[in-house]
């Protein structure tokens, strides 16, 4: 592959971000849901006993929906259902008929002073018993929050696997001539604004621990790495060299940055300290050196390079040495992305003319290909390393999604007239 080309995909995502619509953007995202597992898990969500002023949606919309997404459930009819809120309470042999493996009770207390109590437990249909009982205090302003809580749990208990709905996505969207990078909920609702700027916004990353975001700014009329914190909004310049500064990725303990830097001619991968201290150059080869990521060890990254004629994914240790192919079906892939067991690398992948979000497990190269869209880009695992979010375009304008490893669960976030790209997956 020409290097004029692989150029031309670099900055792909910053041209569509320049010449994507500007239409005003509304509060939160829309989420549609296609497909899932073939034996999926039958829940009912019996509605909570409510309480005089509580804040709307339902507590368990909210955890229906995150199961939804996730594509391992099945919603039971709970129309015209009683509303136990303890087990002694519950017809379970009437539940069974109903095809109810499981079943979420709970109820709402008013505490006064805008405050709830959130009580609910995870019954198991089938044997008749509890799996879970909490007991939350909260305000108002927790309760999406405390719906995402409640459904990592159950999901957690019936799958074995830790839930990620109570993590957060960044993403960068146009509004006008606008700018912002904005932090949301998983599911794309309570959405805040970063950082806004008239120069385009790209490559958020969240620190492993999810308080700091970095970015690569255009505000000083060329790329500059900046590192934000999420908590207080202050914000440092990190890597603002001679030339290119882009495509910031955290070290696994949060203290450095791999980034890439033209200050010694072309792309090539340096290791920084998150002040900004302690420059260290990693790769030392006369072609492009692209997109980092560490490794969950922190001890190996993986990068996209054109040393072989086309755009591969690589990977070197971090104390240097010679780099190795990592991915060979094809020949365009870009964007690499670590699951955070790291089992499996995502990445993009052009086939025909198609850029899509292909999966392949590191021990036996075997790769699979998760979704049917076309104009993928920037890929990036769940923290549970069950989904992958990414971009795309539809209609038009760019759209985040989600699809599990199985390629059988996708479900799609977008805004009525809202462009939204670059997106981020973290704690």
């Amino acid at each position: 592959m020409p290097v004029s080309l692989l150029r031309a995909l670099l900055v792909f995502s910053l041209l569509c971000l320049g010449l994507s619509a500007t239409r005003a953007a509304h509060a939160a995202m829309e989420i549609e849901v296609v497909g899932g597992a073939a034996n999926k898990i039958a829940i009912a969500m019996v509605p909570f006993q409510t309480a005089a002023g509580q804040p709307s949606p339902p507590l368990t919309q909210i955890v229906a929906d995150d199961l939804a997404r996730s594509g391992q459930f099945s919603m039971t009819d709970v129309t015209g259902a009683a509303q136990p809120v303890e087990p002694s309470q519950v017809d379970y042999a009437a539940w069974r008929t109903k095809g109810a493996e499981a079943m979420v009770i709970g109820q709402v207390v008013a505490l006064g002073g805008g405050r709830f109590e959130v009580r609910f437990r995870l019954l198991d249909v089938v044997k008749g018993t509890q799996l879970a009982g909490y007991s939350y205090k909260i305000t108002a302003a927790q309760w999406r929050a405390t719906g995402h809580r409640i459904a990592d749990v159950v999901y957690e208990k019936l799958t074995g696997i830790p839930g990620a709905f109570s993590s957060r996505i960044a993403y960068v969207q146009k509004q006008g001539k606008r700018y912002e990078l904005r932090v949301a909920d998983a599911d794309g609702q309570n959405p805040r604004t970063i950082v806004r700027s008239l120069e385009p916004l790209i490559s958020p990353m969240f620190s492993p621990d999810g308080t700091r975001l970095a970015y690569v700014s255009f505000e000083d009329k060329k790329p500059v790495v900046y590192v934000q914190s999420l908590q207080q909004g202050g914000r440092r310049k990190v890597a603002a060299f001679k030339g290119s500064n882009s495509a910031p990725a955290w070290s696994p303990d949060g203290r450095q940055l791999a980034v890439v830097l033209t200050r010694d001619g072309a792309s090539q991968i340096y290791l920084i300290n998150v002040d900004g201290s302690g420059l260290t150059r990693l790769m030392r080869s006369g072609d492009i050196d692209t997109e980092p990521v560490f490794s969950p060890d922190g001890q190996t990254l993986y990068f996209t390079s054109d040393r072989g004629g086309s755009p591969q994914i690589y990977r070197v240790a971090k104390s240097g040495g010679d780099a190795k192919r990592v991915s060979f079906e094809g020949s365009y892939n870009v964007s690499p992305t670590i699951s955070p067991d790291g089992r499996y690398l995502a990445y993009i992948s052009r086939d025909g003319g198609r850029f899509r979000v292909v999966l392949q497990e590191l021990a036996s190269g075997q790769t699979r290909v998760l979704t049917e869209t076309t104009r993928d880009e920037a890929p990036s695992f769940a923290p549970n390393g069950q989904a992958v979010l990414y971009a795309t375009v539809q209609g038009g304008r760019g759209v985040l999604g989600t699809v599990t490893l199985d390629g059988k669960t996708r479900a799609r976030l977008s805004e009525s007239g809202v462009d939204a790209r670059e997106p981020a997956w973290g704690p």
